[in-house]
């Protein structure tokens, strides 16, 4: 079996994230032979951001602060964590998130999710954006006016 220490284990570079963005991350459900919850450890510089705010439509995650003291924004507002913090957000809106580091410390959280049969989706309220993923397909579309059912269909 495969082990990863969460206090100093390796993580590596984003190359594709904007400013506002940059992390160290790695994900670690196949590296150490997972199958029904996905692990990712992310390591955050001063100033830097985890993905936009945003919530699964199928997917549970969980968080664990490992070091440093995250911001984390909800739907309720915004509150600091501390190392040993632990927080989970549904699917659905009522778990949107999304974490800042706002000290001059760096800040490690590992981030737990069930995986979630195919399809799934990410909604991202700020962007309006939806995001689907199945095998070999992901889109991502602005949201726009709910449409009829039947909207251009025969």
């Amino acid at each position: 079996m495969e082990v990863f220490n969460l206090f100093d284990g390796e993580t590596e570079v984003e190359l594709d994230m904007p400013a506002g963005f940059h992390q160290r991350e790695i994900a670690l459900r196949e590296a150490l032979g997972g199958s029904l919850l996905g692990l990712s450890v992310y390591d955050l510089e001063p100033g830097e951001k985890t993905f936009p705010y945003h919530y699964e439509l199928a997917e549970e995650e969980w968080l664990l602060v490992v070091a440093g003291a995250p911001t984390l924004r909800e739907p309720g507002g915004e509150r600091a964590l501390a190392p040993g913090d632990v927080v989970c957000f549904p699917a659905g809106p009522e778990g949107a998130h999304q974490l800042r580091n706002d000290t001059d410390e760096p800040v490690r959280v590992a981030l737990f999710s069930t995986v979630a049969s195919s399809p799934t989706g990410t909604v991202y309220p700020d962007s309006r954006k939806v995001q689907m993923r199945g095998p070999g397909v992901r889109f991502r579309l602005r949201i726009a006016d709910e449409l009829d059912y039947w909207d251009g269909e025969a």
